[in-house]
């Protein structure tokens, strides 16, 4: 894993790059908001399991999240020396001859500048950071020049129901907090597609909640949701089909059930419907050895049930899926909560 590249300028501490082998006034939702996941939660969340054995992952971090003494006074890059240090005692703690993670001091739209090369990641993790960049399309450019082949861009991030006005931008509370540079939502599917990836599966989503009236003021009617999309490079083949799919149950974690994402749960051995672009995903990347796949209308297995899409309502707006979850959340009893209400975790 490659921990590092960390922005040495003002944008809210900078970009902390990881990349690993094998193993004010605003409120969000404590534990549960999908732009904030725990370090090392994305891994996690994924649900990766024994598929990251071999994998190459790439971490993009902020400054400030990187672990370092209280009282230490720590600026630009010095951060990255400082979790350096702390390699031997994981090495240790977890059993490791040799270190699988690395760090680097770099820009997350600049990979090249920081050595990373064309088609070397398998999956490309950042949690809140692309935000504090400007230039998003550039980002996005460079995450997929360094993606393989089947690899996918897990990320978390904050959104906007609109485009933002100069206001918005170039406030600095609003900046600080990771709304002024938020992407309206519906561009990112422009971006992406413009860029080469598949259009973004929406994973989860949370809205964020503005309580001062000054900052109130500035935003106006502008609403702020943060949201975990998943990018997926695959190579320009021919045109997918729609395809029915059974969950092998072979991934470490999720060996019962696997949530793709917001729109698709794999149960093992039960035949789901799924869209063209569903089924290119699952062909041509790592899930393909989990999943048998076939054409509709060809015979499968007896399996436990059937899922067909045509009874779905895909759902492609995050704000949509937050304030679903949010009535939901609000229909289950606290002793429940673990259960329709819980946190999901994706592969």
């Amino acid at each position: 894993m490659t921990l590092g590249l960390a922005r040495p300028e003002v944008r809210r501490g900078g970009t902390a790059l990881g990349r690993w082998a094998g193993s004010g006034g605003i409120s969000r939702t404590p534990g549960r908001d999908p732009a904030c996941l725990p370090w090392g939660g994305a891994s996690g969340a994924l649900g990766l399991g024994s598929r990251l054995r071999g994998a190459q992952v790439l971490e993009s971090r902020d400054r400030g999240d990187m672990a370092a003494p209280r009282d230490a006074e720590i600026w630009k890059d010095v951060q990255v020396e400082v979790a350096k240090k702390y390699i031997g005692y994981h090495m240790e703690k977890y059993g490791f001859q040799v270190p699988n993670v690395t760090f680097i001091h770099g820009y997350i739209e600049k990979l090249g500048e920081a050595g990373i090369k064309n088609e070397s990641y398998d999956i490309i993790i950042s949690n809140c950071v692309i935000n504090l960049v400007p230039d998003k399309q550039e980002v996005l450019k460079e995450v997929y020049r360094v993606l393989k082949h089947g690899g996918e861009l897990y990320f978390s991030d904050v959104y906007a129901s609109l485009e933002l006005p100069e206001e918005i931008r170039t406030h600095k509370v609003l900046w600080g907090e990771c709304l002024g540079g938020a992407l309206y939502w519906k561009d990112l599917a422009i971006l992406a597609q413009k860029i080469g990836f598949c259009p973004p599966r929406l994973v989860t989503a949370s809205l964020i909640t503005v309580q001062n009236k000054e900052v109130e003021r500035v935003i106006g009617n502008c609403r702020f949701v943060s949201a975990t999309f998943r990018l997926f490079k695959l190579l320009k083949t021919e045109p997918a089909k729609r395809c029915q799919v059974i969950y092998n149950g072979g991934i470490t974690g999720h060996k019962k059930e696997l949530i793709f994402d917001a729109n698709f749960t794999f149960k093992e051995g039960e035949i789901v419907e799924v869209d063209e672009e569903t089924a290119a995903i699952l062909k041509n990347s790592r899930f393909a050895q989990d999943f048998l796949i076939t054409p509709i209308g060809e015979k499968l297995p007896t399996c436990g049930g059937c899922s067909a899409l045509e009874s779905k309502d895909v759902i492609t707006d995050p704000f949509k899926l937050a304030e679903e979850s949010d009535n939901m959340k609000s229909r289950c009893p606290p002793d429940v909560a673990s259960g329709c209400c819980g946190t999901k975790k994706s592969c």
